[in-house]
């Protein structure tokens, strides 16, 4: 073992070592900077197809795999992929509001259709680009050193557009995101240039001006505007944004057709995705009111919804916002790096409307101050030759004498630098000239020339004196941009009528059966004419069959004690053997059903309350009106079991009614259902009948005669009599002593009848 390795505690580098990945994540991948609106693969991409690549707007296109090739090997080591991924986005005109790259080829589409190969794609920049990176050359900003050192790379970009609120940033770095929507270009340079004019200005203040989010999908913010001022105030929060629809009536034959055509979709999602949606809604009955969807999109969107007569569009859509994503929230998070005191490194922080241009103000100020001292010392690069120039041609012919007489050209600067007293820059220029510069009228363009970049000078000059004047020609650059690129917005706001959305609206109004088996397999069947001619499973049978409107509800009670309610209306219709009743639940290993009951006004029990007994005899009362509503899939309890113990079945019972009890080994009691407590929750119960041994609870009756078959085949009868009652909590007497109860011989399911003039309820509308 080697002496010389330093022994550290794991924890303490494993600490290190993951708060150096979550900076480099956080400064360097995910998060955009607040000055340029872009992440670091971004603006490599941009920087080396203007500065390397030279691949301007007025360039021809170049393949792709040349861009991502170039960006990855210069400046960004993180694979291809993620390179001509974030390249593709920047050329997508639905995911950008202002696309920065001019993609030719298949660029994907809103449909989710992915991009072709970037062998196969080309590219260049837009001219929206040139705004972003032009001020690039004239030491605008700060750079750094490429990965390896062999380049330097501009930590920012010169950026004259506010472009992390005009185009928007998503991402995800460690503990903390992005998700910044995007905005118009007109709204948000107007209100840069209103906290130009006035400093002391508000995020609330600032909504004047910036309306709201302006998705490049278009849509409608249903989003209040006291929403959207908490947003910008606070930098988080949600907008919800819903698809634009209208009505068209399409005439066929002699009949009218109404159909719904959605114009626009939300933010983010594919149309394709959309589409299927509805489609599988259609194809699964939820949604009867709608009979079919149709794309018919081409540059625009134009999906087709197709309803049934007297369907109403407004129902319809209500319920498409609600379960499909014709309507989606957003979410907003102002989340970006701001300027620290070390220029290389930004520091993450939530910001409000207000910060967020105040910071790209200060930067367009700092770099407007820095593009006019580079112009500046250009200018008096320039200014210095001519002043050369115009001292040598006040005397032309002794400058050509001494050149001519010179041993070379140091000679000859040597002796023009003492005789003229120049410097060496200036003689060189002189030395350099050419001998058509010595004509007359060349001499008056350069001591012209001279005049003119003396008095830009000067006009350079006093900018930089005034802060205010350096304030003026950053509002003078944001009025000329939004000149040029300002649209109007493709995303409406307010006037958007809430539709209420009510579910009993979407279920189509008919009676129907429910057949559940002995296994536990459930359908519904719009009708039942014989129970034996529907479809089982091999060895199973139907248990029970329970009669309702599509509106109205079913209860199954298991041998755990819990009820699940359910619209007949969601249990799936079939023709075949059904579906297990656990894909409607969430039922625990061993759970099963044991009894049902409709809920439909006209076959629901008179009684107001249910009695189940327990295999341990167990008596438990509880009200049906709990469980009247739909419940949840896991159900609602309605005893508590010990341990071991199940619940036989579930009865209506009122309280003067004969409760009938019968074990495995026959023992029989009969009392009165009301010796039973009521219970006003989930509960054990009380004591009904107290088996011998092992013996258990095989079924129980209230008001109904019960047939057993014992051990040896007979047939055993059991009536509820008043005269044969007792106390609860008795042992009962032995109605078959030596044989004992096998099974129960249960009745055939009988088919309900309903009336649809009791409720009005019952036909299909």
């Amino acid at each position: 073992m080697r002496n010389d390795i330093p022994s550290i505690p794991l924890h303490e580098e494993t600490q290190r070592r993951y708060l150096n990945y979550a900076l480099s994540v956080i400064t360097s991948r995910a998060l955009p900077d607040v000055r340029d609106g872009l992440k670091p693969v971004q603006r490599r991409i941009l920087f080396d197809m203007y500065h390397d690549l030279h691949l301007t707007n007025e360039a021809k296109f170049r393949k792709c795999a040349a861009v991502v090739g170039d960006v990855m090997g210069k400046y960004h080591p993180h694979g291809d992929s993620s390179i001509y991924d974030a390249l593709v986005r920047m050329a997508q005109p639905f995911s950008l509001r202002y696309p920065i790259v001019d993609g030719h080829g298949n660029f994907g589409s809103l449909d989710g259709d992915s991009p072709a190969a970037m062998r196969y794609t080309e590219c260049r920049l837009q001219a929206f680009a040139t705004e972003l990176i032009a001020e690039l050359k004239q030491r605008t900003v700060d750079w750094r050193p490429n990965y390896d050192g062999t380049r330097s790379e501009p930590i920012v970009v010169p950026s004259r557009v506010p472009n992390l609120l005009v185009n928007g940033a998503q991402g995800i770095a460690v503990g903390m995101a992005t998700a910044i929507p995007p905005h118009n270009l007109g709204e948000v340079v107007d209100a840069a240039i209103a906290l130009v004019d006035d400093p002391t200005l508000e995020s609330k203040d600032l909504c004047r001006f910036v309306k709201g989010p302006d998705f490049p999908t278009g849509g409608q913010l249903v989003t209040s505007r006291k929403d959207l001022k908490d947003i910008y105030e606070t930098g988080q929060g949600s907008v919800k944004l819903r698809g634009e629809w209208k009505i068209e009536e399409e005439t066929r034959g002699r009949s009218t057709v109404t159909n719904v055509i959605v114009s626009s979709i939300p933010y983010g999602p594919t149309k394709s995705s959309i589409v299927q949606q509805i489609g599988d809604l259609i194809v699964e009955k939820k949604l009867p009111l709608l009979q079919d969807v149709r794309d018919e999109s081409t540059e625009d969107v134009r999906i087709v919804l197709e309803m049934r007569k007297g369907a109403d569009p407004q129902v319809v859509m209500a319920y498409l916002f609600k379960h499909t994503n014709l309507q989606m929230s957003i979410q907003v998070n102002f989340t970006c790096l701001v300027p620290t005191a070390n220029p290389e490194v930004g520091a993450p922080e939530r910001l409000d409307l207000a910060k967020m241009l105040r910071h790209f103000l200060d930067f367009r100020l700092e770099v407007v101050r820095r593009r006019l001292e580079f112009e500046l010392s250009e200018l008096s690069a320039r200014i210095h030759v001519l002043e050369g120039f115009a001292k040598v041609y006040d005397a032309l012919d002794e400058m050509i004498r001494i050149i001519r007489r010179a041993e070379g050209k140091a000679d000859a600067a040597e002796k023009l630098m003492k005789r003229f007293e120049l410097d060496e820059e200036q003689v060189d220029a002189i030395l350099e000239l050419k001998l058509y510069k010595l004509a007359r009228l060349e001499i008056l363009l350069i001591q012209k020339e001279l005049a003119e970049k003396q008095k830009e000078a000067r006009k350079i000059e006093a900018l930089l004196k005034s802060k205010t004047r350096l304030w003026d020609v950053v509002r003078a650059e944001l009025s000329s941009l939004r000149e040029t690129y300002a649209d109007k917005r493709r995303t409406k706001l307010g006037g958007i009528e809430e539709i209420e959305f009510d579910p009993d609206a979407y279920i189509l109004h008919e009676d129907a059966n429910v057949v559940l088996t002995r296994d536990g397999w459930v359908k519904r069947l719009r009708e039942l004419k014989d129970v034996t001619s529907t479809r089982t499973r091999e060895g199973d049978e139907v248990a029970v069959v329970l009669g309702g409107n599509t509106r109205e509800c079913v209860a199954f009670f298991t041998n755990f004690g819990s009820a699940y309610v359910v619209r007949l209306n969601d249990i799936p219709p079939s023709s075949g053997y059904g579906d297990p009743v656990q894909k409607l639940f969430k039922f625990r290993d061993n759970e099963r059903i044991v009894d049902a009951l409709s809920l439909d006004p006209r076959l629901r029990p008179k009684e107001e309350n249910l009695l189940a007994v327990t295999r341990r005899g167990f008596g438990v009362r509880f009200g049906l009106a709990p469980h009247l509503e739909v419940s949840t899939r896991a159900g609602r309890k309605f005893a508590r079991l010990d341990e071991g113990d199940e619940i036989v079945g579930v009865r209506p019972a009122r309280d003067e009614a004969i409760l009938v009890v019968a074990t495995a080994a026959s023992h029989v009691l009969q009392c009165r259902a009301g010796e039973v407590n009521l219970l006003a929750g989930p509960g054990k119960g009380v004591t009904v009948i107290r088996p011998v041994e092992s013996d258990l609870v095989i079924a129980f009756a209230v008001d109904e005669v019960m047939t057993f078959e014992t051990g040896k085949g007979k047939i055993v009868e059991i009536s509820p009599s008043a005269r044969s009652l007792t106390a609860r909590g008795g042992k009962g007497w032995a109605e078959a002593k030596r044989d004992g109860f096998a099974k129960l011989l249960r009745k055939p399911p009988i088919i309900p009848q309903m009336s649809p003039a009791a409720t009005g309820s019952g036909q299909a509308t």
